[in-house]
């Protein structure tokens, strides 16, 4: 079995426009922003004024949405340069327009991957070539393997969840032009190789004649805390019990990002115009010792929709070298009549604690992709979801799209 999957660059969009307020004198250098890295926006400011960096005070304020974005220096080097001129305190404001097509964006990823089975449809060799950028190789080369390899853009791949006998993960660098920089995108490399891998699973069940949680099953038979968020989920939201109506269906995912262990399984309907309405999504989560419940609940239900909002909806495309998007009109966002009920469900573990702020997006994009799948019968293998292929009548859809005068992406990565 091979299989191709294609996933665009993104944005972050965060909630909060970049904005950094600044006050730059003689004797110091102050700083209001809120920021993931306060000691490199220190050293940056201390560099652009010329002051020694234990004169620059960082008042760190919340994000307002982060997602990796915040991780950067640019507005705030940008502030600090504008606020050295003037004797008084500047704030500088990012339109949404800017934040968006000055954005550091998420890589786009080329997968091809392929499995061996038997004649049960058991797994007896399974490999994916990657390829893509890497994020770590700019922002902190330091920590790239001895090998080369970047650890983040193969995790979740190259440690699967699944007891797999035979597995070759290669990752082939592609570099993107100069000046287009790369930056980390909430859920970093998991979002990437989970929506691959749980795919491509979803493949090998269907190739196999068997449902897609039994087939898991099998596959998670050494990985008990794995297997117990999947028989979870499937409890919960009733997986296998009753017929669902035409056109709608349920699909599943798991993994074991950043340490804890989850199953999100999602229930959709498709119009026959290719609209994809969400009903339901269940989540299993074993994240090791729970300290806060309600925290719990809310960082996957927030990141469970972030993800599903960008499977939807989100791509960066260019055009003579600019991006093209510029705000929430042609960069969607999910709405919250768009959003489905999100029941989280948590296993009591004595576990180290594992993550949660980017478990539920790593987790999202697969399970939508396979409830599509479940019910239309159309494998999307490109992001984000191309509703000309899950219209019933597709080609008044594709002419419809055309005659807007947009292409229809994904097509050839579809089957």
């Amino acid at each position: 079995m091979q299989a191709t999957y294609d996933l665009p660059m993104l944005a972050h969009a965060t909630m909060e426009p970049l904005n950094t307020t600044v006050h730059v004198r003689p004797d110091g250098c102050d700083i209001w922003v809120g920021t993931q890295v306060p000691a490199r926006c220190v050293d940056v400011a201390a560099k652009i004024t010329g002051l020694a960096a234990d004169k620059v005070v960082l008042h760190n304020q919340y994000l307002g949405g982060g997602f990796g974005r915040r991780l950067e220096t640019d507005s705030v080097e940008q502030a600090v340069a504008f606020a050295r001129q003037v004797p008084y305190p500047l704030k500088v404001v990012w339109s949404r327009e800017e934040d968006i097509r000055h954005d550091i964006v998420r890589p786009m990823y080329h997968d091809d991957i392929s499995a061996v089975v038997d004649g049960d449809g058991q797994i007896l060799w399974f490999g994916d070539r990657i390829s893509g950028g890497t994020v770590l190789g700019r922002w902190a080369p330091a920590f790239m393997g001895k090998d080369g390899m970047d650890g983040d853009l193969i995790e979740c791949v190259a440690e699967p969840c699944y007891d797999l006998p035979n597995l070759k993960v290669e990752w082939v660098r592609h570099d993107m032009p100069a000046g287009l920089n790369v930056g980390w995108w909430r859920g970093v490399g998991p979002t990437h190789n989970l929506f691959v891998m749980e795919s491509f699973i979803d493949e090998l069940a269907q190739r196999a004649k068997k449902d897609p949680v039994a087939y898991r099953r099998a596959l998670l038979k050494k990985n008990p805390r794995t297997l117990a968020v999947l028989d979870l989920a499937a409890d919960k939201i009733g997986w296998g019990k009753g017929t669902l109506p035409a056109r709608v269906g349920r699909g599943v995912a798991v993994g074991d990002p950043f340490g804890s262990r989850v199953c999100a399984m999602v229930e959709v309907e498709v119009t026959p115009q290719g609209e994809v309405r969400m009903r339901r999504a269940v989540v299993a989560l074993d994240c090791g010792i729970a300290v806060n419940a309600s925290s719990i609940e809310a960082q996957i239900q927030g990141g469970l929709l972030f993800g599903l909002s960008a499977a939807l909806f989100s791509e960066i495309t260019l055009r003579e070298g600019a991006i093209e998007q510029s705000n929430f009109h042609d960069y969607r966002m999910l709405r919250i009549n768009e959003s489905p009920p999100v029941e989280v469900h948590t296993i009591k573990s004595g576990e180290a604690p594992g993550g949660l702020g980017e478990v539920g997006t790593a987790i999202a994009a697969p399970a939508l992709a396979n409830a599509i799948f479940a019910a239309t019968g159309v494998r999307l293998r490109a992001l984000p979801v191309n509703r000309a292929l899950l219209a019933q009548d597709k080609e008044a859809m594709k002419k419809k799209i055309a005659d807007a005068g947009h292409a229809a992406p994904g097509e050839r990565s579809a089957t």
